[in-house]
């Protein structure tokens, strides 16, 4: 199964469209893969979308995994470059960019989809 690798801004969004990520992910053949980061993002963040989405991360399985300190973007390129494998689950233009990878995008505000 290849790692879908997930920023914090794809997770808010999947909550705010009600997209069940942790259904659909799997279904694509993908393992989740969330950085310890991203989850203190959303412990930051602190508005109804993060405590639902931190709700959501405790009741259903994934692999974590400690992407280093420093910006979290730029750490999330840097797994990526070092994982070609892993699918990149993102709306940050400037990832897309950088990124070669496959990426995991939200289509129509409600399909998610390989590109």
């Amino acid at each position: 199964m290849k790692p879908a690798l997930l920023d914090t801004n794809f997770i808010l969004t999947c909550v705010k469209q009600k997209i069940d990520f942790f259904e659909e992910i799997p279904l694509m053949g993908m393992q989740i893969v969330i950085p310890k980061q991203v989850i203190n993002e959303l412990k930051n963040l602190k508005n109804s979308n993060s405590v639902l989405a931190l709700k959501l991360l405790e009741k259903n399985k994934f692999k974590e995994v400690d992407i280093g300190k420093g910006h979290v973007d730029k750490k999330l390129i840097k797994f990526a470059k070092e994982n070609s494998d892993a699918v990149v689950a993102t709306l940050d233009r400037e990832i897309k960019k950088k990124v070669k990878n496959q990426k995991l995008v939200i289509r129509s505000k409600k399909k998610l989809e390989v590109v």
